[in-house]
């Protein structure tokens, strides 16, 4: 068994910060156009220096590719696209001796129809895999048994022909859905989550984690009382259903229970992806405890709503509604328009990147782990992907209203002057996007001034202040668009801080200001004076004030 780096702290996960890889657009080291392990390796240096703490790889595993990799054939093999088990071995070695740990994306709810055993279960009713996937009888008219729907469009059941029935599926029509009612495809999941543990993985982000279950009884979900816009467009029906039938089923929870036992085997760590009806009420559910899902996020951040009284309701709810959990902010990642073109656009003149430098560090300073997206550090925008080079099935069925996923996808920019930004020596499988190209991490990392370099000291600025990394969160009343909020721990000066979510300056009295002292951010423009604190077009200021 592979020992990971150890720790002290049991809580060391609450103090770290999550840097998510998207493989396919990191770096591509053998000139095939598509991002790779070995590519990840060669840019761990870059990682580490970035001060973040775990390093997300989403997936790798033998796929067919037809949701890029989150559609898994083998749970246990790296796709040859990726690389092998080997290139996977010395990435872990590599990111160790960094000081980095590895987290893999789990993707249980459904595999691929080229895994083998939906390839088993397909072929007939009464073979070994039969129930291992979710099976049900047409209505006596010939149409589903119920309403259920996919998230990526139309039904959620497909008819299979050699069965001569549907089969569910929460996404793709090649993505079945894995019946988790049956206790051997729990073990399977185990054993493979296992296979993984044992080769050094520190960490699992759990997809769609919410989807493992399905109600029995196959019962149609009733209509949405309120739309939801938060998991999918208002262009996406799905969003009309309550889907209180066909995920968020109770037996999730036992199952959690039984996933966390292994991790704990391995002082491994987990984060759950929660996209529901009611995200805290999973929240609290999966974390509750403390012996299952050791953190979660949700997509309430991922939305285009960038105001004050949003970010502050969302952390207040979820510090009153999740009474033993711990959260993960995220506001960006590889299904979410880039933050920059998402929070950005309303303001009267280009944003990057003093956006860039004000949501960081916002984000930095919410109680919780943050979780950033790759190019987020470059203050990227959502690239401009046209029709005929969309490779995005979601993007696709919806397009021209959601043109999907790749905006946020295309390859990571290094070098400004190299082919592709040096990306790739070979055709980039989205286009780099010129923009994107003029920001490249040579460039910026020149620029004492940029969005890269300020990330670097704002991450090891928290370091020194252990108030944002585990103190206590509270808010004051302040006029929009400025969030104020304290952080308090037992011992130490309390740190406020404000933050101004508009291009437009902003004053306001904030008396808790009066007696504190200024911190020194560099990249952050604010002042406070006299119990008012004045901030400029996304500015910010930090301050020390004896704790309250």
């Amino acid at each position: 068994m592979t020992q990971i780096p150890t720790t002290d702290n049991p809580h060391w996960w609450r103090d770290a910060i999550i840097y998510q890889v998207y493989p396919r657009s990191f770096q591509d080291s053998n000139g095939d156009g598509v991002g790779d392990l070995n590519g990840i390796t060669e840019r761990l240096d870059y990682i580490a220096r970035l001060g973040v703490d775990i390093v997300w790889l989403s997936p790798f595993f033998k796929s067919p590719m037809a949701d890029f990799g989150y559609d898994i054939s083998d749970y246990c093999d790296v796709d040859p696209l990726f690389g092998t088990l080997a290139d996977f071995d010395r990435l872990i070695a590599r990111a160790h001796s960094l000081g980095l740990k590895i987290m893999i994306d789990q993707v249980m709810s459904h595999t691929s129809e080229a895994h083998p055993w939906f390839v088993e279960s397909r072929a007939s009713r009464d073979n070994p895999k039969s129930d291992w996937y979710v099976w049900a009888d047409p209505l006596p008219d010939g149409n589903p048994p119920n309403n259920w729907l996919s998230v990526f469009g139309g039904s959620a059941w497909q008819w299979d022909t050699r069965r001569k029935q549907y089969y569910m599926h929460n996404f793709l029509v090649s993505q079945p859905q894995l019946n988790f009612h049956n206790p051997l495809v729990q073990q399977a999941h185990l054993d493979a989550q296992r296979f993984w543990l044992e080769r050094g993985v520190d960490g699992v982000r759990m997809d769609a984690c919410v989807f493992h279950f399905h109600d029995r009884q196959l019962r149609s979900n009733p209509p949405a009382l309120v739309r939801d816009t938060s998991t999918v467009t208002d262009v996406n029906p799905y969003g009309m259903q309550a889907h209180i039938y066909d995920k968020t089923q109770p037996e999730n929870i036992a199952f959690m229970e039984r996933l966390r036992a292994q991790l704990d085997e391995f002082g491994a760590v987990s984060i759950g992806e929660i996209s529901s009806d009611d995200a805290l009420a999973q929240m609290n559910e999966y974390m509750a405890g403390g012996n299952k899902l050791h953190m979660c996020y949700s997509f309430n951040f991922l939305t285009p709503v960038f105001t004050a009284q949003h970010i502050r309701t969302q952390v207040e709810d979820f510090e009153r509604r999740v009474q033993e959990g711990w959260a993960s902010w995220s506001v960006g990642n590889h299904d979410a328009i880039r933050v920059m073109t998402r929070w950005g656009n309303a303001g009267a003149t280009p944003a990057r990147p003093a956006l860039a430098k004000l949501v960081l560090a916002m984000q930095l300073s919410l109680k919780g782990t943050p979780c950033l997206y790759q190019g987020d550090e470059l203050a990227l925008t959502e690239a401009d992907v046209p029709f005929e080079l969309l490779q995005d099935p979601y993007g696709k069925t919806f397009w021209p209203e959601f043109k999907g996923r790749d905006g946020c996808r295309t390859p990571m920019p290094w070098q400004a002057d190299a082919p592709h930004a040096g990306f790739t020596e070979g055709t980039p499988w989205l286009p780099v996007e010129p923009s994107h190209a003029a920001a490249a991490v040579d460039v910026q990392d020149r620029d004492p001034e940029s969005m890269l370099n300020f990330q670097r000291r704002f991450i090891a600025l928290r370091r020194t202040l252990p108030q944002l990394t585990h103190g206590e969160i509270a808010f004051f009343d302040a006029p929009e668009p400025a969030l104020a909020l304290r952080r308090d721990l037992e011992g130490e000066a309390s740190v406020l801080a404000a933050f101004n979510l508009s291009h437009q300056e902003v004053s306001f009295d904030w008396p808790a200001s009066a007696d504190a002292t200024g911190l020194q951010v560099e990249g952050l423009a604010g002042s406070a004076a006299g119990g008012r604190v004045t901030l400029p077009a996304y500015g910010a200021w930090f301050g020390t004030v004896s704790a309250i």
